[in-house]
């Protein structure tokens, strides 16, 4: 019998904690729960859940620093960041902590269970494609989920890993915005969703020598984006 995944809530609200529970108890999950950043930090490291979803604001720390501790504890696990907060730099700041993605406050329960489901099927993915390849002058271990230049090594989050393994795939072209976050979120596209344009961002940072001038993650303008190698 295969276990169950272990999906750990860290949210002060009551209200969103017991509809979350409800929700993802019936899709199957376990589910633990923590209402201060403390307590989750501790259950995470007891328990070592297969995804983390984590409210930015908590009575004993913000998000981001807890996310950092968390990210510390463990490089892979998955973490969702839950946040008010809908401008694109709150967003950035939010990934550039360890946080693999965000929804957006107030959000669809089905949104976060669609999320869920799709962390699980990829991970359940047997890779089709080598797991080390270059770009450049950095070296990209997809198993690892590290990014190497020289002697500095940089830590891949879930979805950066997807995103690099679905255009590597596609190497030379161009992929849509709507194909990505499909393929790699299970979302649906709408005009307001920047998921793939923020992960991009950040992929950028740790991938390219000057990431405004890039060279091998490229924007198809009015399109998506491609991955030269």
């Amino acid at each position: 019998m295969t276990a169950k995944r272990k999906i750990l809530l860290i949210e002060d609200d009551p209200h969103i904690v017991l509809g979350l529970n409800d929700a993802l108890v019936f899709e199957g999950f376990d589910v633990l729960a923590a209402n201060t950043a403390k307590r989750g930090v501790q259950l995470a490291k007891q328990h070592k859940p297969n995804a983390i979803v984590l409210d930015l604001m908590l009575p004993d720390g913000n998000g981001y620093n807890v996310c950092e501790e968390l990210r510390q504890q463990d490089r892979l696990v998955p973490i969702v960041m839950l946040t008010a907060r809908s401008s694109e730099a709150d967003k950035i700041r939010g990934l550039d902590a360890g946080a693999d993605d965000y929804v957006t406050k107030p959000f669809s329960v089905g949104e976060l269970i669609a999320r869920m489901r799709a962390i699980f099927r990829r991970a359940e993915r047997t890779p089709e494609l080598p797991e080390l390849f270059e770009l450049g002058d950095a070296q990209i271990n997809l198993a690892a989920q590290t990014v190497t230049r020289g002697q500095a090594t940089v830590a891949l989050g879930f979805y950066e890993v997807g995103l690099l393994r679905a255009m590597h795939e596609r190497a030379g072209e161009p992929m849509s915005r709507e194909e990505l976050l499909q393929r790699i979120w299970g979302l649906e596209a709408s005009p307001t969703n920047r998921t793939v344009d923020n992960f991009i961002v950040k992929l950028r940072k740790k991938i390219e020598r000057a990431p405004d001038k890039p060279e091998h993650i490229l924007t198809v303008y009015g399109f998506g984006y491609k991955l030269v190698v």
